[in-house]
This record gives C-alpha cells, sequence and structure tokens, in this order.
C-alpha cells in the first residue's frame, strides 16, 4: 500500500503548551499561505513565518486571503482560525476549535443544566462587575437590580463628563440610524463586545448558545461575556466618539473600540474569565486545551476507547 500523501500531521507530543503560545494573532490584507510547519503571511512589505505550533487562534481580518494548505496546518497544529472584522471587532465564522479536549464545554454544559451551579457561575459573574462586594447571598432579582443601577450611574459620569445630553438607552435594533449619536454609538460598540466574545468562546470549544444569565438565544453565553467589558469598554468609547461628531459614527466607534481591545488584551482576558467561570476549582484547566483523549462513557466511569469489550457479558 503506499503511502498517505502529503505531509505528515504534527504529533500532540511536538506541539507547544498552551501556556507557552501566543495566544492570538490577528492579520488583515495579506495572503496566508504555509511553508513547511509555518504559517506565511505575505504583503506588499514582505514574508512572515509564525511557527504553527505556537499558535492558539489565527484572527482573519479583512482583505486576508488562506490556502487550503494553510487551514491544514492551522487544524493539524491545534490551532483555529476565525474570520472577524477589523482588529476581531465582528465575528463571521470559525473553522475547528482551539481546544482538542472537550473539557470547557463538558462543564457549560453541566453548570448551565443544574439550578445550583447556574445560580454560581450567574453570580461569579456580577461579582466581576462588583469587585470586593459579597453577591453570594443576593438573589438573581437583587443582582439585575443592583446591575442596572450601575449602568445607569455610569451612563449619567460619561454624560457629565463629556457634555453629552443623556436621557436613556433608546433604540431600534431593524434601524440604527434612528437612535441619536450616542444611541447609534453605543449600539456600534455593543456589537463589536459581541463579535470579540463570540470569536473567543468558538475558539475554546464552548457553546455561543448556553448562557447563565442570557437564555433562549443561540449567542446567550455571548451577550453574558459581553456584559462584563461593557463598562470598561462599550460605554465609556460610545460617548466619547457621539462628543467627537464624527461623519460616520458606527465606523468610528468601531476603530476606536479595535484599538481599545488590542491596547487593553481583551482577547487573552477572556479567555481567563471563561476558565475562571466554568472551571473554578481547576486553576491550570487552560493547560489540558491539548489533551487528546477520546474515551466510551459509563455510569462507573469512562473507560478506554480504541479496546475490544466483545468478552463482556451481554445483558440480553
Amino acid at each position: 500500500m503506499s503511502d498517505i500523501p502529503g505531509i505528515r500531521p504534527v504529533r500532540i507530543g511536538e506541539l507547544v503548551r498552551a501556556q507557552d503560545r501566543l495566544t492570538f494573532i490577528y492579520l488583515e490584507r495579506a495572503v496566508i499561505h504555509r511553508d513547511a510547519n509555518a504559517i506565511t503571511a505575505t504583503d506588499e512589505r514582505g514574508v512572515v513565518h509564525i511557527p504553527a505550533a505556537t499558535l492558539g487562534a489565527l484572527l482573519l481580518g479583512p482583505g486576508t486571503r488562506i490556502t487550503h494548505q494553510a487551514m491544514m496546518l492551522l487544524a493539524e497544529s491545534g490551532s483555529t482560525a476565525v474570520w472577524v472584522g477589523e482588529r476581531g471587532v465582528r465575528y463571521y465564522a470559525h473553522g475547528r476549535s482551539l481546544a482538542r479536549s472537550s473539557r470547557l464545554l463538558e462543564a457549560q454544559a453541566l453548570a448551565v443544566s443544574n439550578q445550583t451551579s447556574r445560580l454560581r457561575v450567574a453570580r461569579a459573574m456580577y461579582a466581576m462587575r462588583f469587585p470586593g462586594d459579597n453577591v453570594d447571598a443576593l438573589t438573581m432579582q437583587q443582582l439585575r437590580g443592583r446591575e442596572g443601577a450601575r449602568v445607569r450611574r455610569i451612563y449619567r459620569e460619561h454624560a457629565h463628563r463629556t457634555g453629552i445630553e443623556w436621557n436613556r438607552r433608546d433604540y431600534t435594533p431593524d434601524d440604527f440610524t434612528a437612535g441619536d449619536p450616542v444611541n447609534q454609538a453605543l449600539s456600534a460598540a455593543t456589537t463589536c463586545l459581541y463579535g470579540i466574545t463570540h470569536a473567543v468562546v468558538v475558539a475554546l470549544g464552548c457553546s455561543p448558545g448556553l448562557g447563565f444569565v442570557h437564555t433562549g438565544h443561540e449567542r446567550s453565553f455571548v451577550f453574558d461575556l459581553a456584559d462584563l467589558y461593557k463598562a470598561e469598554y462599550a460605554i465609556p468609547i460610545a460617548f466619547d466618539i457621539a462628543a467627537e461628531a464624527p461623519d460616520d459614527i458606527g465606523a468610528a466607534t468601531r476603530r476606536a473600540v479595535r484599538d481599545a481591545v488590542h491596547a487593553g488584551g481583551l482577547l487573552t482576558r477572556c479567555c481567563r474569565d471563561i476558565h475562571t467561570l466554568l472551571l473554578p476549582d481547576e486553576p491550570d484547566a487552560g493547560d489540558s486545551w491539548d489533551a487528546d483523549v477520546v474515551e466510551l462513557w459509563d455510569r462507573a466511569g469512562n473507560l478506554a476507547a480504541g479496546t475490544s469489550y466483545d468478552d463482556e457479558e451481554v445483558p440480553w
């Protein structure tokens, strides 16, 4: 039998551990190809080689073209490709997950399907917005009320800071131009955060639809995560842009969010927050992303796959 054509896939033992990888690399306006076990990015300035085994995820921005060979190498290297807008501010599509292990996805499904653990995660999300406050004894209704008051206060503070007249959050989902300038900027900034968090969720192998605070939507978990960062990113940027009164509020807001996300390392922070929320008792869980283990489920404990169990007694 002839050998399988093509370059030999990279073995698990040859891959760089998660904690030693470059978490995300963003490329735009370039041709992405493969040279041996490196990803190449070519633009008018020349060619850059990026060792594929060091990549966590490759974010493909506007103007990128990627070859079949490059996608093959990313898959073999345990990396993922995510098609995004400028600097990741909008999520469009993704390739395979960065994670080979289903550990995070299973933890998410387990936590969301149990009322006690779901409440724990929801409280942990609210605790991230109220650092130093103990929210363990608060009900979901009390948490929503406290969060609503916090957001209204933040709106007022930034309105006062920028001199923008502010009444309330008012927008029409299907008509961007119906809102006033600050509401348009808020809508654009919020959409950016949804794209960023969606890109991280799919890169880590989690389900965008299994939310803890939000529910019933295919992006519920995305909305949960984006809410953690709105007060820090979306709201102040929106008021700043509205104060500048650019001709194209949407484009100006997206560029501002892009730069703030890049400067603030939000992608890395979002990865860390997801692990903290879903696996709070396993601080090193992020290191097991490359565990290439397939097992058979059994009530008494998982069994190794790839084994013949034909000697077992059949109960029929």
